[in-house]
């Protein structure tokens, strides 16, 4: 019998009759950790601020934010994500990381000299001719750092020649000798040219690595689909790439869910649903991590009903829930406000030997906070304490978010003092949310002091920060405080390519 939306609250106690064993297969990702017991599930644990930008800019614009389920969605996608190894790390010796360190930044020594004769670029200008007379070491490093600066200078009004001198530069060095373009060298030059709406070059590099013997990734899916404005021109992409034989979808299972995560990733909810449908089609039945990428894009889509119906249709079939359905579980409870339906689900996982981690209290305790339950996110907080399982800096943070956007700033600064306290030290999205506290409170210059304070202790603002501040000293008529904020922000060097995004800037 398929759930409904008015028979969520019981999905706790219906969901253990359903479930009464644990899939064997997900606890290869659930080890104990040698701290504590703390589970950690191998994947995303939500402590890396990096990834938490959507989950918190919603006390920047509630409208931007939809419904946070990307908490969930996160450890799906970092779940078989490819290792982004360096190839130039080293065994951490003292010598090695020395010689490192001069290495990378003979590398970006050379870089600039590069990039200063890519910018002379003009008719009369030869540039190969000025790019050879550097005699510089053409290496896979240097590629990827003048490509990349290249990419973070690419605007409206400079885009098309930043793709000509990408490109020119992608020629030249592929003309050397002891060197050879990598996929990733291959990637960020599609990238400069996606940036640049250079979209029929971008398919010809694709064909370009077909012919070089390149592995077409799940990266040059990626690439692809996020320059595919049409719902029409995404589904023919997505189907060349199910159709391709020298699609390298490894570590997955099958191209299929390749390519489910990356869309979901991207936020293609409805294609996730036609990739579904194709997999139907050709009489390929989805594993757990099919079932759980789908489950997810349904319930972002608001289609619940489906949403319970592919939960039964994953017991029918045999399959158990792991780390990832449990959580996403959690979430759906958690924005339901359905704190006693959790509760008994928190107790099953205990019941059938799957500990919840920190992970799974954060994931509830952000959606019982989203569902203005602050008393039920309090409950939770203090019963994973009781259990022995700690919260790091992502499930604090989550509770300070919480009450800032409910007014209760005392509150907040109390988790904040204890966190430290604790052990945990305080985020960009930590700071993000109590200078927006601070700001609420009309307490302006206690916020630019904590800007400063993150600044000391090495926790360097992200644009974000900046807004915030900006924006809510502009907002108070504090137009003096707000440039000076942003003079500070360009004297550092960061994030000047963005600058006229600041609400009201006017440069002076």
């Amino acid at each position: 019998m398929i759930l409904t939306m008015k028979s969520i609250a019981l999905l706790g106690p219906r969901f253990f009759r359903r479930f009464p064993f644990f899939c064997p297969f997900s606890m290869l990702f659930s080890t104990e950790s040698s701290e504590g017991g703390e589970m950690d599930d191998g994947f995303f644990r939500l402590d890396n601020g990096s990834e938490m930008d959507d989950v918190f800019m919603r006390i920047e614009n509630d409208d931007q934010m939809g419904d946070g389920f990307t908490r969930v969605e996160k450890p799906l996608r970092e779940a078989w994500g490819v290792s982004n190894l360096d190839p130039f790390s080293d065994n951490g010796s003292g010598s090695s990381s020395s010689a490192r360190k001069s290495y990378f930044d003979n590398v970006r020594l050379d870089a600039s000299r590069v990039l200063e004769v890519l910018q002379q670029h003009s008719p009369g200008f030869n540039t190969i001719a000025a790019l050879d007379e550097l005699q510089i070491r053409v290496s896979g490093a240097l590629v990827r750092e003048v490509l990349f600066e290249i990419l973070k200078r690419v605007n409206y009004a400079n885009r098309e020649r930043c793709a000509k001198l990408g490109y020119k530069f992608f020629v030249w060095s592929d003309q050397h000798e002891n060197y050879r373009h990598t996929v990733n060298a291959y990637h960020l030059i599609m990238k400069i040219f996606a940036e640049s709406d250079e979209f029929k070059a971008m398919w010809r590099l694709v064909d370009e690595m077909t012919e070089q013997g390149f592995p077409i990734t799940a990266r040059t899916f990626q690439i692809l689909i996020c320059t595919c404005g049409e719902a029409g021109l995404a589904r023919r992409v997505v189907g060349r790439f199910l159709k391709s034989k020298i699609f390298n979808y490894r570590p997955f299972k099958h191209s299929y869910n390749a390519i489910l995560l990356c869309l979901l990733g991207l936020k293609q909810y409805k294609l996730v649903e036609w990739v579904h449908q194709w997999m139907l089609l050709k009489d390929h039945s989805p594993d757990i991590l099919s079932y759980n990428i789908v489950m997810c894009a349904k319930y972002r889509l608001g289609k619940l009903d489906e949403f319970h119906r592919l939960l039964d249709e994953l017991d029918k079939n045999g399959f158990s829930p792991d780390f990832h359905t449990f959580n996403i579980l959690l979430r759906l409870l958690g924005k339901g406000n359905k704190p006693l339906a959790a509760l008994d689900l928190l107790n099953h996982m205990r019941e059938v030997g799957f500990d919840p981690s920190v992970l799974h209290f954060t994931t509830l305790i952000d959606g019982l906070s989203r569902a203005g339950n602050l008393d039920a996110c309090k409950y939770f907080f203090d019963e994973m304490i009781r259990l022995g399982c700690m919260p790091d800096v992502a499930c604090y943070t989550v509770m300070i978010t919480g009450y800032i956007v409910a007014g209760e700033l005392e509150i907040a600064q109390g988790l904040f003092e204890e966190m430290t306290v604790r052990g945990q030290l305080p985020n960009v999205f930590t700071y993000n949310s109590m200078i927006r506290g601070l700001c609420m409170a009309n307490k302006f210059e206690e916020a630019c002091s904590m800007l400063e304070e993150m600044e000391s202790r090495g926790c360097n603002p992200n644009f974000l920060v900046y807004n915030t501040l900006v924006g809510s000293l502009q907002n108070a008529g504090k137009l003096k405080e707000a440039h000076e904020v942003i003079r500070r922000m360009v004297d550092m060097g960061q994030y000047v390519h963005l600058i006229s995004k600041l609400k009201r800037y006017r440069r002076c």
